[in-house]
């Protein structure tokens, strides 16, 4: 019921202007061009000379505020009015609450009974996410490792730079939109790290003080066999297949090694043991024939010194004869 008289009101106002005579009141300085992050507030002035009756605003030529001397008729409560003198002259000032995306268009001031007007253009930007996907991170020490900053959802794009928290031999970036996404933007930092710290990534647009930055940890380890960087810089599946088959190589050599040393040991243990028992047969033999030769010379010896059954000589038979 009040935006219904409001809105007679509005029509009343208009025919008082149209029936009022003359029109020496004009206007001085139009708005100006104004670039606003969404959801922000955009301002916009118009000057004028003394007398005027009705000041129209109008939005991508809808009507969405009127003032009057005495007051504004308010149809939206997105579009505000404040007035206030400057010089001698009337400044009608328009307030867009909550900028929104579809807002953005020209933007018209205008005087009842007059074919004057002055215009300007409202840019409206989209301030989207800003995200490290990794997060944290736990890299190792001296080798060189890249880090992706990714912002989706911003009109227009910004630019995105980086500060590094980190002692470092080396570091870069690259930005620009993502290949995969052209209404987004993508920043690559490579960098070598040398120690813990952090890592900003900062994103910028042009124009208003529209900025938003993301901050990840950084821990550096000392290089050791089978590190992994456990914030996602896993090996890739060729890489772990081919581990996998060479460590199951190492176990079947290893085990093969075990088996020819066994069948080594074993072996040289016979042919140990069989030379010991020819060594000790050897030694039987010999001492065997040893004790043969000793005997045979003993019975040599004892036949040589009995002598019961020699035969006499014939000389000896004679004499006894």
């Amino acid at each position: 019921m009040e935006g219904s008289w409001k809105g007679i009101l509005a029509v009343l106002v208009v025919l008082a202007g149209l029936a009022a005579s003359g029109s020496s009141y004009q206007i001085i300085e139009g708005p100006k061009n104004a670039t606003v992050v969404e959801g922000s507030e955009a301002h916009f002035n118009c000057t004028i000379s003394q007398g005027w009756r009705l000041i129209m605003w109008t939005l991508n030529d809808v009507v969405v505020l009127s003032v009057t001397p005495t007051e504004p008729i308010i149809t939206n409560d997105r579009f505000t009015s404040a007035s206030y003198e400057e010089g001698g002259n009337s400044v009608s000032e328009m307030i867009i609450h909550d900028v929104q995306l579809q807002d953005a268009g020209r933007v018209k001031c205008s005087l009842q009974n007059s074919d004057r007007d002055a215009s300007a253009f409202l840019s409206v930007q989209v301030m989207g996410e800003l995200r490290i996907p990794r997060g944290n991170l736990i890299v190792t020490e001296d080798k060189p490792c890249n880090v992706t900053c990714h912002a989706s959802g911003w009109i227009p794009l910004p630019d995105i730079s980086w500060e590094i928290g980190v002692p470092v031999s080396h570091s870069s970036y690259y930005s620009g939109p993502d290949p995969n996404d052209l209404q987004s933007a993508v920043s690559v930092l490579t960098l070598t790290p040398q120690g813990n710290g952090t890592l900003t990534c900062l994103a910028d647009m042009k124009g208003p003080n529209a900025h938003k930055s993301v901050t990840v940890n950084l821990t550096v380890v000392h290089p050791s066999w089978g590190s992994v960087d456990k914030a996602g810089a896993s090996l890739p599946a060729w890489a772990i297949a081919l581990l996998a088959v060479s460590l199951s190589l190492l176990l079947i050599l290893i085990i093969v090694l075990i088996i020819i040393f066994c069948c080594c040991c074993v072996t040289g243990q016979e042919e140990k043991e069989s030379s010991y028992q020819s060594e000790i047969r050897k030694s039987a033999s010999v001492k065997t024939n040893k004790e043969t030769v000793e005997t045979k010379v003993k019975s040599g010896s004892e036949n040589k010194a009995y002598s019961p059954d020699e035969p006499r000589t014939t000389g000896e038979w004679g004499v006894g004869q």
